[in-house]
């Protein structure tokens, strides 16, 4: 199997490290009752599509909304805690727009 390259918004281009998309996934999880085999097969699912992806490198910003695609459909506090990470809130403003894009997944709306 080829090795993975990942591009950082710095133009630097990096190793793929599966144990640092883990520790991502692990971190955003803390304390959450989410069992370690469906991270496993989170984290092993985003590697798999990266692999067959048939690109070498890959840029860091496709790994981050993969990430946040799966931690949504997994734990929607999870997905919140890496979002506002990745996303680099700086303002309450900015978790309220994130609850809305979730209410309007699971077909809330903006209606409250």
């Amino acid at each position: 199997m080829r090795e993975l390259y990942v591009l950082k918004k710095s133009g630097r281009r990096v190793p793929f490290d599966r144990d640092k998309l883990a520790r991502s996934v692990e971190v955003a999880l803390r304390k959450r009752p989410v069992e370690h085999d469906r991270v496993e097969r989170l984290v092993s699912g985003i590697v798999r599509r990266l692999e067959q992806s048939g690109d070498q490198d890959v840029a860091s910003d496709t790994i981050g909304e993969m990430l946040m695609d799966a931690l949504k459909e997994l734990d929607d506090v999870a997905f919140v805690r890496f979002a506002s990470v990745y996303r680099d809130f700086h303002e309450a403003k900015d978790f309220g727009d994130l609850i809305e894009e979730l209410k309007a997944k699971e077909g809330g709306g903006a209606a409250g």
